[in-house]
C-alpha cells in the first residue's frame, strides 16, 4: 500500500543531485500465504533511489547484500550496512533510502518467526552467512504465481524462519520526533552530522533557540541533545566503516581526538568494541 509523500519521507542526503523516488515492486506478485509463509524479493538500487513511504499487511526482514541502505519509520531511522537487517512488523509505514548503489534482499513473512511481544516492533538483527545465503536463494527460486511449491522452498523457508528467530539483536536505530522543526533538524544531522559543531548552530538553522531544541529534545525523545547525536553518529560511523575505513580514520572524520576515545564511546553505547559492532577484522 503506498502512502501519501507527505506522511514519510525517504531520509535527505547532503547533496544537491536529484533523488529518483521509485514506487515499491508490486507487493501482490510477492504477499506470502498460507502455501508459502516465506517469500523473498531481490531488488537493486543505484544511489540517489528511494522507495517512496508504505506498508504492508505483513511482516517483513529487509537487508543489503551490498551497499548500504537507510530504512525509516514515522519514529526511527536506521542505517543498514550488509552485515544487518531491519525487521519489519506489518502496517508499519517505512521508507528506503540508497545511500550507494546496493542490492537489497527482502523477506516476507506470513507470521513474526515467533510468538513473542518483541516482533512487533522494529528490531535490528545481525545478518548470519546462513541467513544472507537463503534469502539470496529463495528470492533466485522465485516461482510465478499459481506454479506448485516444490519442497525445497519450504524447507529454506523453515531454515530462514529459524535463522531470523536466532539472530542476536543490536540497540540501533535513530529516534525520530514529529514536531516539524525538531524533526527537519534531526534529519539535517542525520545527513551531515559534522557541518556543525554546536546545538545553537543547529537551533538556529530551523529558527528555534537552544533552549527550546533542548526542550523538544527530552519531551519528544526522552534524550538530551548529546546523547541522541551519539546515536547520530554511530550511525554515520556504520556507512564509514562499510566502506572499510580504518578506525582512526572514521574517529577523525566524527570530531574525536584519538581512536581510543571513539572505541570507548562505542563501546559504552552499545556493549561491545568497535571491531565486532562494525563487523571488522
Amino acid at each position: 500500500m503506498n502512502l501519501p509523500a507527505q506522511h514519510l519521507t525517504p531520509h535527505p542526503t547532503p547533496t544537491l543531485t536529484r533523488r529518483t523516488s521509485l514506487p515499491p515492486l508490486d507487493p501482490r506478485r510477492y504477499a506470502p500465504s498460507a502455501e508459502r509463509p516465506v517469500r523473498a524479493k531481490s531488488r537493486s538500487l543505484d544511489g540517489f533511489m528511494d522507495i517512496q513511504a508504505h506498508l504492508h499487511t505483513w511482516g517483513q526482514f529487509v537487508f543489503s547484500v551490498t551497499g548500504v541502505v537507510r530504512v525509516s519509520t514515522d519514529r526511527a531511522t536506521f542505517l543498514v550496512p550488509p552485515s544487518r537487517g531491519v525487521w519489519i512488523p506489518a502496517g508499519v509505514v517505512h521508507a528506503v533510502t540508497a545511500v550507494e548503489r546496493c542490492e537489497l534482499r527482502t523477506l516476507y513473512l506470513l507470521e513474526p518467526p515467533d510468538d513473542g511481544e518483541v516482533w512487533a516492533e522494529n528490531r535490528v538483527l545481525e545478518v548470519s552467512p546462513l541467513l544472507r545465503e537463503l534469502a539470496v536463494q529463495l528470492a533466485r527460486d522465485e516461482i510465478e504465481p499459481g506454479d506448485a511449491v516444490a519442497d525445497r522452498e519450504g524447507w529454506i523457508g523453515k531454515l530462514i524462519l529459524d535463522e531470523i528467530r536466532r539472530a542476536p539483536r543490536l540497540q540501533l536505530g535513530v529516534a525520530l520526533p514529529t514536531d516539524k522543526r525538531l524533526r527537519r533538524l534531526c534529519e539535517a544531522v542525520l545527513a551531515e552530522p559534522m557541518r556543525h559543531a554546536s546545538l545553537d548552530d543547529w537551533a538556529a538553522e530551523v529558527g528555534a533557540s537552544a533552549r527550546t531544541v533542548s526542550r523538544l529534545f527530552r519531551q519528544e525523545l526522552g534524550s538530551s541533545y548529546a546523547q541522541w547525536r551519539q546515536q547520530a553518529l554511530l550511525a554515520e560511523a556504520l556507512r564509514l566503516a562499510a566502506h572499510r575505513k580504518p578506525m582512526q580514520v572514521i574517529a577523525a572524520e566524527l570530531g574525536y581526538a584519538s581512536a581510543s576515545a571513539f572505541t570507548a564511546m562505542v563501546t559504552r553505547t552499545v556493549g561491545m568494541p568497535p571491531s565486532r559492532f562494525f563487523g571488522q577484522t
